[in-house]
């Protein structure tokens, strides 16, 4: 199974600390947020990341192309062989499949995934997530919870404080979507989603301004569609430099939270 993240957002709410970088860069103990996203879903066996790119694009990708520079101790030789040794270890061996896609850079979320849908032709079902934010998410059980189901997608509902994608529901099927509210109780969605590939041509459509939450979860709620897996452990996103800060603590104690690896 393939995961799709969407990683090209401006971060216009944490504009102090991400002005230089796209959000899904910002560091946590010295590695991306984007990393420690990819390490959720490599502890659960996905391994196959495509990566939607806007925003400063090319830092993402540049992080990739010099993973092992940037990761590993290395010797160079500058001499006549200009020779470079990867001192690789077992914390960091990685055999992760990484497709950057650029999805355009005023593209909304919708569209994102839209633009990067050639590289999900071989997929049955993919998850999806946004780029800035973690959890102790059971990723094998959300699957197992979609597969039961029998619905086209399946969101993970979070307890946050906060200001995101309000969620009803009626049992496991979720009855209203409101991005964003301005009264916040009850669920939120907190990203860690899943699909069938057949909402690709039933819910989404070309343009720059499908937005994934103010049109396509919607639409698939009213058509019953659209599943839930709540989830009652740690979750975080990062919209603030104090939430930043946060989970850079929280990485330096004795158990972060997120780190199910």
């Amino acid at each position: 199974m393939k995961a799709v993240i969407l990683c090209g957002g401006r971060g216009t709410r944490i504009r102090e600390v991400s002005e230089f970088l796209p959000k899904p860069m910002l560091t946590v103990g010295g590695r991306p947020l984007l990393w420690h996203i990819m390490k959720i879903y490599d502890h659960y066996g996905i391994k196959d990341f495509i990566l939607s790119l806007g925003y400063k694009g090319w830092a993402i990708k540049e992080f990739f192309l010099n993973y092992q520079a940037k990761i590993f101790d290395i010797t160079v030789n500058l001499g006549k062989e200009n020779s470079i040794i990867y001192h690789k270890n077992h914390e960091h061996k990685l055999d992760w499949n990484v497709s950057l896609v650029e999805t355009g850079e005023e593209s909304q979320t919708g569209s994102r995934i839209w633009n990067a849908r050639k590289y999900l032709e071989d997929s049955d079902m993919f998850c999806l997530t946004y780029g800035d934010s973690v959890g102790d998410i059971d990723i094998k059980s959300l699957i197992q919870t979609h597969k039961k189901s029998g619905l086209l997608g399946t969101i993970t509902g979070v307890h946050p404080s906060g200001r995101f994608g309000e969620i009803e529901t009626d049992g496991k099927v979720i009855s209203s979507f409101a991005e964003k509210p301005n009264v916040s109780f009850g669920l939120y969605n907190g990203g860690f989603m899943i699909f069938n590939k057949k909402v690709l041509d039933k819910y989404f459509r070309p343009g720059k301004d499908l937005i994934l939450e103010a049109e396509t979860l919607p639409r698939m709620v009213k058509d019953g569609q659209l599943g839930l897996y709540e989830h009652k452990g740690f979750w975080q996103c990062v919209d603030t430099a104090r939430e930043l800060e946060s989970l850079e603590n929280l990485w330096n104690s004795p158990n972060p939270p997120w780190k199910v690896w």
